[in-house]
């Protein structure tokens, strides 16, 4: 069955994050998470630790997290500490940074070096003891507790083949199926060639998500989220053969101008930026329209393997999508995936 998770900006106030957490968790989310960018935004550790103490159900994490701001080893003794402050609810997102480094002059951490971080994070944060820095280093009181997945963020081949081969699950900003269906490929053959089981692997979709019947609307809410994934999709092209790569996914970056994008409106509706993304490149990237139509793209996305659906809720009209999802959505897809009853 299909879960559902909901992506909230760390931005003041505070206030304002854990009351749509709480929200979330009343209109049967299951997933809460935000992002870390520290100079954007406010500082995501203390307010996921507010969170954790004003929920009681929705699992928590960042959604990314990357291995450059931070010492890894810092990352996985936080994390280990909220799944003791959260009675194990936690879950990590990590990507090779974006905003998180770009803002503050460093390019995203280079692919051989992330991968090594995940490796280390993921057993050190869970209690496991690691090699790290030619010294061995154990978070010995981090033991016996529930395991803390790790799931990989990215658009590229060889980040997907990480999350095949080291992670969790993988985290795939975007709605479109077609490219969703190729990342899931990638990840589940990275998977297979190193060993693991594929179908253990989560997926996990990310996109705005608004419920309008005006569809000019809709998309004016969402267009600097294309915008934002045009980013990762540039550093993609820079090495790799587009030729090996979804139109999907490819295409529209041609008719935009990457030095247009403006930091200061990262994941901001209105976004100067997002001028240069069409509503087509909306409706692909994102899940928009009456309920109806939401519950039929998301059992497209379901069918191409995705675990979850993470709403990015940095749209207008925040309360109300949650309470579409809560009363109507999410009750429609969780009817379709119970069996009828024998008999």
């Amino acid at each position: 069955m299909l879960s559902f998770g909901v992506t909230i900006l760390p931005d003041p106030p505070w206030q304002r994050l854990v009351e749509l957490m709480q929200l979330a968790e009343s209109h049967g989310f299951d997933y809460g998470w935000t992002y870390d960018s520290h100079v954007l935004w406010q500082e995501p550790y203390p307010l996921l630790t507010l969170a954790a103490a004003h929920t009681e159900r929705i699992r928590l994490g960042l959604n990314v997290t990357n291995p450059g701001t931070r010492d890894p080893t810092v990352t996985a003794s936080a994390f280990a500490t909220l799944q003791d402050v959260s009675n194990g609810r936690m879950v990590m997102g990590i990507g090779r940074g974006d905003s998180a480094r770009r803002v503050i002059g460093q390019q995203p951490v280079k692919v051989a070096e992330f991968e090594a971080a995940c490796t280390m994070i993921r057993d050190l944060m869970n209690g496991r003891p690691v090699r790290w820095n030619d010294t061995d280093i154990e978070l010995g009181w981090a033991k016996g507790r529930a395991e803390i997945p790790l799931y990989v963020a990215g658009y590229g081949p060889r980040v997907l083949s990480i999350a095949g081969r080291v992670a969790d699950g993988v985290i795939i900003q975007l709605a479109d199926p077609e490219v969703v269906e190729w990342s899931v490929g990638r990840v589940r053959a990275a998977a297979e060639e190193a060993g693991r089981d594929p179908s253990e692997l989560k997926v996990v979709a990310c996109a705005p998500a608004h419920v309008s019947d005006e569809l000019a609307d809709a998309c004016e809410q969402v267009r600097w989220f294309p915008a934002m994934v045009s980013n990762h999709v540039f550093d993609v092209l820079s090495k790799h053969d587009p030729a090996g790569l979804p139109a999907a996914l490819t295409e529209y970056v041609a008719r935009m101008q990457r030095v247009r994008y403006d930091y200061a409106e990262h994941s901001r509706v209105g976004a100067k930026h997002g001028e240069q993304i069409t509503d087509e490149t909306c409706e692909r990237f994102c899940i928009l329209g009456p309920p109806e139509a939401h519950v039929e793209k998301l059992r497209k996305l379901e069918a191409t393997g995705v675990d979850q659906w993470n709403i990015y809720l940095m749209t207008h009209g925040q309360e109300e999508t949650l309470a579409v999802y809560g009363e109507t959505i999410i009750p429609a897809l969780a009817a379709e995936a119970v069996p009828p009853a024998s008999g």
